[in-house]
């Protein structure tokens, strides 16, 4: 997401959002007494979902809030341009935190050793998916934000280990899971407000639909819906990537596994929904 400050005059502000396909912009209830906020789509398609109401909008719509009083949440389901009114002063304070994000983001990837690029491509087929599924405005936010940082615990974990060639022994794969937890601690930090939303999915993505995942063995529907969605795109993304200690599986190949492991290690939702959109994955 790129933003521009168009202008600004008594504390109302005009910001210009772009956003690429499947990027995503969230709004959480007002905490400004009387606060209007709007969109002015200027180019491209936004899928706008308010609680659990989803609406598409095209160039010229002008979609108005006063005040926000639910979750809502904005995807471009292709490139899009709209500009942002707000009746306050928020500017200076969300470019900051739209950077950090996307520093974060190349940080948690590089130490992994994936490329800059493998925390968005997570997020956004993850996205695909819960747009697929419906999801609620929270949950699509959630999602987003729990599929961006979901490895983030992996910065706790020592470099031998995370990036050990061969197989872990039982005492290094203990350690290793523990990024779950470390990733939950983290985005629950008051250090990090506006990640608190994406914890559980931090959390839970190692979760299995049989039970057989860490860190608390949950099945079923036991397990968050959106952590399910991220356990299937990380799997998929992991098959199809090089790594130090496998081959990449082909498209085909992954999408076999992933079926064959539907109501067994996967939600069946979640694998139905991503078959449906899977082709679309670049």
């Amino acid at each position: 997401m790129t933003i521009t400050l168009l202008g600004s005059y008594d504390g109302v502000e005009l910001i210009r959002h772009e956003l690429k396909r499947y990027g995503l912009m969230g709004f959480n209830p007002s905490t400004v007494p009387n606060a209007f906020e709007g969109l002015i789509i200027v180019k491209g398609v936004l899928r706008i979902t308010t609680g659990n109401h989803t609406e598409i909008v095209g160039p010229g719509s002008l979609v108005a809030m006063r005040p926000v009083e639910d979750d809502v949440c904005v995807i471009a389901l292709e490139e899009s341009e709209f500009i942002y009114i707000t009746s306050f002063s928020l500017f200076t304070w969300y470019k900051e935190w739209v950077e950090r994000f996307h520093e974060m983001a190349t940080d948690i990837a590089k130490k992994d050793g994936y490329t800059a690029s493998h925390c968005e491509r997570i997020r956004r087929y993850s996205v695909m998916i819960g747009c697929e599924l419906d999801l609620s405005a929270h949950d699509l936010i959630s999602l987003s934000c729990g599929a961006l940082f979901h490895d983030i615990g992996k910065v706790r974990i020592p470099d031998e280990i995370l990036r050990k060639p061969g197989r872990l022994t039982p005492e290094e794969f203990d350690i290793m899971k523990m990024h779950t937890i470390y990733g939950r601690d983290m985005m629950n930090s008051p250090i990090h407000p506006f990640l608190h939303v994406g914890s559980a999915v931090a959390e839970q993505h190692h979760e299995r639909y049989d039970g057989s995942g860490y860190p608390y063995g949950l099945k079923g529907d036991e397990i968050y819906l959106p952590a399910a969605i991220v356990a299937v795109v990380d799997s998929y993304d992991a098959m199809t990537s090089e790594r130090p200690y496998q081959r990449p599986k082909s498209k085909e190949e992954a999408i076999d596994e992933i079926r064959s492991l539907r109501g067994k290690l996967y939600d069946p939702r979640v694998v139905d929904a991503f078959l449906k959109v899977v082709d679309t994955f670049e």
